[in-house]
C-alpha cells in the first residue's frame, strides 16, 4: 500500500488522513468459528452466487490488498482460495485466537481483520479504514457507540495484547480493541450511517434472509 492514496467518491476532504507512512498491509479473514447458531459452516453461505468466503477474497484484493490470510477450521480445504490458512494455537477460543495467530504471522506492519460474515462490507468503506491508519496504529470502527472489531485494522504490536487477553481468558474481541486504543495503537473511526449497511452479519438462518446489523460476538 504504497504511493499517494485514492480519494474515496463522496469523501469529505477534512476527513481524510493520509495514510503515506503505511509500508505493508496484510489481511486475515476470520472463518473458523463453529457456527453453531448458524448449524452450518456460514463460510460457504452463498451471496449472490459465490460462498461468503470468496466474497471476502474478491473484497479484500479489490482493497488493495495482496497478502491475505484465512484463520479457518481444521479438516477444511481452502485451496481454492489461494490463500495461506492459518489455525488457531488455541481452538475454542474465539475469533480473538485467530487475530493473535495473523499478527504473528503475517510480515506486514498492519493486519486487517475481517469476519467472513458480513456480507455486505465493500472495498471502498476498507479503503476508508486504511487511509485512517499510519505504519504504528490501526484503526477500529466504531457503530451507534458500539465497536466494530472484526472489521478492523490491527498494528502487529497489538500481539501482545490478544496473547495477554487470550492468557486471562478474557476472549472478548471488544475488550481487545478496548486494550489496544488504551494503548493508543488503535484509533476510532465513526461509522457515518449511511456506510451502517457494510455492518450486516449472517449469525443464524433468520439473518440469510433478513439483515442483520452489527457484530454480535466479542
Amino acid at each position: 500500500m504504497n504511493g499517494r492514496p485514492r480519494r474515496l467518491a463522496g469523501q469529505d476532504p477534512d476527513e481524510r488522513l493520509v495514510a503515506t507512512r503505511i509500508v505493508n498491509l496484510s489481511a486475515v479473514i476470520l472463518a473458523g468459528g463453529e457456527s453453531r447458531r448458524m448449524g452450518r459452516d456460514k463460510a460457504w453461505l452463498l451471496t449472490e452466487g459465490q460462498p461468503l468466503i470468496a466474497r471476502a477474497v474478491r473484497t479484500l484484493r479489490e482493497a488493495g490488498i495482496a497478502e491475505i490470510f484465512i484463520s479457518g477450521r481444521a479438516g477444511t480445504d481452502y485451496s481454492a482460495l489461494g490463500c495461506p490458512v492459518l489455525l488457531d494455537r488455541e481452538p475454542g477460543s474465539g475469533p480473538l485466537a485467530g487475530i493473535e495467530r495473523a499478527l504473528e504471522a503475517a510480515d506486514a506492519e498492519l493486519i486487517l481483520v475481517l469476519a467472513v460474515d458480513l456480507p455486505r462490507m465493500t472495498a471502498a468503506f476498507l479503503q476508508k479504514l486504511i487511509q485512517h491508519c499510519d505504519r504504528l496504529t490501526g484503526v477500529v470502527p466504531k457503530l451507534e457507540a458500539r465497536l466494530e472489531p472484526l472489521a478492523a485494522i490491527y498494528p502487529k504490536r497489538c500481539q501482545f495484547i490478544a496473547r495477554d487477553c487470550l492468557s486471562r481468558g478474557r476472549l472478548a474481541v471488544r475488550d481487545f480493541a478496548e486494550a489496544c486504543r488504551r494503548e493508543q495503537a488503535v484509533r476510532i473511526f465513526p461509522v457515518p450511517q449511511n456506510e451502517a449497511a457494510c455492518f450486516e452479519n449472517w449469525n443464524s438462518p433468520a439473518h440469510v434472509s433478513g439483515p442483520s446489523r452489527g457484530l454480535e460476538r466479542g
